[in-house]
């Protein structure tokens, strides 16, 4: 039977309790004609914010944080551990002699090396001593530790897809059988020579979806670079700008996350660009500005510049500079999302 009709506000309230909610009011804020972001544009200065990231080591250390890092909260959204609304970002700090020790997750992470170098990522037997500029990648579900064997303190960008992961309720965690270290059964640098020269292994074992070569060594990166720019011209939105991928599948390195390095020329600014992907900025070399949505901002090697998913910025370097970036644009195109305007 059919109820008498109703005022549509008491309908509403009486659908409540049926735990149903009307479309009709939400619709417009839930397809929306264009992206709405919920995060802001910003930059945390390096200089800055070193003091207080040397400054936890006295307050914690690695082997009782786990990993101690500072988490890089977007000013819009304190207290939920998230640089963009999809990614994660922090600065992770490791002391001469410390060990983080090993664990391994669902997540998948990526390590952009800020200062220091010869601490090392040791990654399913492989350890890789890292250097400033280099990618580093901690494929899902691989065991991983951290240790400084260095007279100096190592810092890098952790970037991971968490909330990716979170979004979809998927999250597994487990240590090691000890805190101890692991110890390597395969050579250093053994992915980058089997895969990082055009050539496979004929019986390939890598099963993975990451990329095989779990360092991209910035030498041979910004090497890439300086090639590029001696055979062509700028592009007007990018400069010179290279996507890191898996040599096997030509893919993202990591799926989750798409990694990036662009050379601005002395002078060089960008036209202004836009793309659904929000994006976090490392500057390597250099100096500039970023304008994003109208607001500029400043910086010099090692700040780290968020721009919002759909908001239009421009870069310009007031010397040679290289920039790495990550963003959530590898996920997106894989679901037919990704947009960009120039």
């Amino acid at each position: 039977m059919i109820a008498q009709p109703a005022s549509r506000t008491e309908y509403v309230r009486r659908i409540r309790d049926q735990h149903l909610a009307p479309l009709w009011d939400v619709l417009g804020g839930l397809v929306t004609p264009e992206p709405k972001t919920v995060i802001a544009p910003y930059r945390w200065r390096y200089r800055e914010i070193r003091p207080t990231l040397l400054e936890s080591a006295t307050v914690i250390s690695a082997k009782e944080a786990e990993r101690r890092v500072l988490v890089l909260e977007n000013p819009k959204l304190p207290g939920e551990s998230k640089i963009t609304n999809s990614l994660f970002g922090g600065l992770q700090l490791i002391m001469p002699g410390e060990v983080a020790p090993p664990h391994r997750h669902i997540q998948a992470a990526l390590r952009f090396i800020i200062e220091g170098n010869g601490a090392y990522t040791g990654v399913d037997g492989e350890r890789t001593f890292m250097k400033p500029g280099d990618f580093v990648i901690t494929p899902s579900w691989t065991y991983h530790d951290h240790g400084n064997t260095t007279a100096e303190p190592m810092v890098w960008l952790d970037g991971l897809d968490m909330h990716m992961v979170r979004l979809f309720e998927a999250s597994f965690r487990e240590g090691w059988i000890n805190e101890d270290p692991i110890e390597p059964t395969k050579p250093e640098n053994d992915s980058l020579h089997r895969y990082g020269a055009n050539l496979v292994p004929i019986e390939n074992s890598h099963t993975r979806n990451t990329s095989p070569i779990f360092n991209y060594p910035y030498d041979r990166t910004r090497e890439a670079l300086a090639a590029m720019q001696r055979a062509e011209d700028p592009s007007p939105w990018f400069g010179y700008k290279m996507r890191y991928i898996n040599p096997l599948t030509g893919g993202d390195a990591i799926p989750t996350m798409s990694t990036f390095m662009q050379l601005l020329p002395k002078g060089f600014e960008t036209k202004a660009y836009r793309a659904t992907d929000s994006t976090v900025f490392v500057p390597v070399e250099g100096t500039g500005t970023t304008t994003i949505g109208g607001t500029t901002f400043d910086w010099e090697p090692h700040d780290i510049i968020v721009v919002p998913s759909w908001m239009k910025y421009t870069h310009k370097a007031s010397d040679d500079a290289v920039i790495f970036s990550y963003s959530d644009r590898g996920p997106q195109e894989l679901l037919g999302l990704w947009r960009d305007e120039k």
